[in-house]
């Protein structure tokens, strides 16, 4: 599975991005897909995922209610649309997959390249 993150840059506090991953390689409909964040000097963590059904996992609690997880499976890709931005949203975002599905607790083991969200207060 090829995945390809895009939509990061640079947003004043209260303002919006959407992400988008475009994926490939396999039939994505055994996969779940979530969004992960890593902010500079910490793990990555995850935020959400969402599987073929469109069924999703809870949020953290960090980003509840300001973001949303959606997924277009006929063109295999995966957004996250975020708004009410604060700096401390500020991270590099990475959209991953894995065929373990929504139960599984662990690192996903597809992941694309990583898009840069800086929220300047």
């Amino acid at each position: 599975v090829q995945l390809q993150a895009s939509g990061g840059g640079l947003v004043q506090a209260g303002g919006s991005l959407k992400l988008s991953c475009a994926a490939s390689g396999r039939t994505l409909s055994r996969y779940a897909m979530g969004w992960y964040r890593q902010p500079p000097g910490k793990e990555p963590e995850l935020l959400v995922a969402i599987d073929w059904l469109g069924y999703t996992t809870n949020y953290v609690d960090s980003v509840k209610g300001r973001f949303t997880i959606s997924r277009d499976n006929a063109e295999n890709t995966l957004y996250l649309q975020m708004n009410s931005l604060k700096p401390e949203d500020t991270a590099v975002y990475y959209c991953a997959a894995d065929v373990r599905g929504l139960g599984y607790g662990g690192k996903y083991a597809y992941w694309g390249q990583g898009t840069l969200v800086t929220v300047s207060s």
